[in-house]
């Protein structure tokens, strides 16, 4: 019964534990985020709408 209970307690502090490092880990990671020169579909928006102004101009 005893054994049981440690076994389990051991096992519920693992988790814990793990769940602790994985979440530091992911909150230390660095994101980065591309500039928007650097966005195709960006790029294609902007060229839509100067199709459209020209196109609406004609």
């Amino acid at each position: 019964m005893y054994i049981v209970l440690v076994v389990s307690i051991i096992i519920v502090i693992v988790v814990l534990l793990l769940a602790v490092i994985t979440t530091s880990k992911a909150y230390s990671y660095k994101h980065s985020v591309d500039s928007l020169e650097d966005n195709p579909y960006l790029n294609e928006e902007i060229k839509h709408q100067e199709s459209d102004q020209a196109q609406m101009k004609a």
